[in-house]
């Protein structure tokens, strides 16, 4: 790694983040209660501002040289068990895919759902499960790093607020992604890789913005997702167990002359 990880950093990009997304947001002129009803508004109140939160995520792991710490694990977790929770968030995302109905979307909204599946699946893993965590695991026991992760990944929503979201109904996803954020985190103890989990939270936002705009059956994800969440943090113990990720601190090059 070329910068030794500290909270603080971590901590800055967290703000950094939240600001871009909420900035960028602001620019493409889209109340967050629109994102999901059409093509356009997809791609400029949604996708646009992932687009550009992930090219800086991506500059700023690079120059941090964090890619490794961020997306892997140097040791899975024991119990393999607990992945049944994700698992049952898969089953309730493709649930949902299959009961949207999609006669009522062209191709051009068909790929701005995809887009903002891929960048949102990035953007917010990379940044809370994969920055924020390499950076809090400088200093904090593992359960601090899932609980303060965990807790900021959910408030990161309520920027929706700002952006036109009813107060309290940013407050009820807040919550919610924090506990159903931890899914996540279970992803990536027991996989060993962040990759699964950006996979699975791409997958969950397609299949909830889908059968949102055009369900042709139940809405699984509003009926599922707070059972899922208190699951998650049910079981999330038996992966935090035993985990030692401290990340390995950079080291300065040694002299010429040293080696002599």
């Amino acid at each position: 790694m070329r910068v030794t990880p500290r909270v603080w950093i971590g901590l800055a990009i967290y703000v950094g983040y939240v600001i871009v997304i909420y900035v960028v947001g602001q620019l493409g002129g889209v109340p967050f209660t629109e994102i999901g009803k059409s093509a356009e508004f997809t791609w400029m109140g949604a996708v646009l501002p992932l687009v550009v939160a992930a090219v800086l995520l991506a500059i700023t792991t690079s120059l941090l040289g964090w890619w490794r710490p961020a997306l892997f694990e140097r040791k899975r977790s024991h119990h393999k068990w607990p992945i049944f929770v994700p698992a049952i968030m898969l089953v309730v995302a493709v649930l949902n895919l299959f009961n949207t109905d999609w006669s009522k979307f062209d191709a051009s909204f068909i790929l701005s759902l995809i887009a903002l599946g891929v960048f949102v699946g990035f953007c917010e893993e990379l940044m809370s499960r994969g920055l924020l965590l390499t950076a809090f695991r400088s200093r904090l026991p593992e359960v601090w790093v899932w609980l303060l992760t965990s807790l900021l990944f959910g408030a990161m929503h309520l920027v929706n607020a700002a952006n036109g979201s009813p107060f309290m109904s940013a407050l009820a996803q807040a919550g919610l992604a924090a506990m159903s954020g931890t899914a996540f985190y279970i992803v990536r103890r027991v996989t060993g890789s962040l990759v699964w989990a950006m996979a699975l939270h791409g997958i969950w936002d397609v299949g909830a913005f889908s059968v949102g705009f055009a369900p042709a059956g139940p809405v699984w994800g509003v009926l599922a997702t707070p059972f899922i969440g208190i699951l998650a943090v049910a079981v999330v113990y038996w992966v935090i167990k035993g985990a030692d990720e401290k990340p390995v601190a950079s080291t300065p090059a040694e002299p010429a002359n040293a080696r002599a």
